[in-house]
């Protein structure tokens, strides 16, 4: 069962330094490495799709002479299938935190100093964000006091 998350506190950086430790807590269980393809290798993966269904329309008398929106239609769906193979290789290469640290020689456990650490100041940023950025907290409380908006009905 999980317990109240310690961002509920007040304090901004106690909060987001105890939600960090208690998420490292769970690390071995719940933190996951994913292998995730980028640069040129994207690249490759989306123009191979592109051209195999360029060659399949091809086949089947499709072409772009015919058709003003193909490239729009085969651009888009050679990256829903690059991301389709992104995403199948991520999901099938994903490495716990412990096995990440006995790859990496770590018996300091330095790894789980750095991502307690990156968790606390992304979680303060976040914070800070909500509180004071476009959208934040001004900006809601300002939409809650002003009430519904008109329908533009008279």
């Amino acid at each position: 069962m999980a317990s109240e998350p310690a961002g509920r506190q007040e304090g901004g950086q106690d909060a987001a330094s105890l939600l960090a430790s208690e998420i490292l807590s769970r690390a071995d269980r719940d933190l996951a490495f994913v292998i995730r393809l980028v640069g040129e290798s994207q690249y490759l993966l989306v123009r191979h799709f592109q051209l195999f269904i360029e060659d399949q329309l091809a086949r089947r008398g499709v072409v772009y002479g015919d058709h003003p929106l193909l490239r729009p239609f085969i651009e888009t769906h050679a990256r829903e299938l690059a991301e389709f193979v992104l995403n199948g290789v991520g999901l099938e290469h994903q490495f716990g935190l412990q096995a990440i640290e006995t790859l990496a020689g770590d018996p300091m456990r330095l790894l789980r100093v750095d991502l307690w650490d990156s968790l606390r100041s992304h979680v303060e940023d976040a914070q800070r964000r909500f509180v004071s950025g476009v959208g934040g907290l001004q900006r809601i409380l300002a939409d809650v006091e002003a009430g519904p908006p008109a329908t533009g009905r008279a």
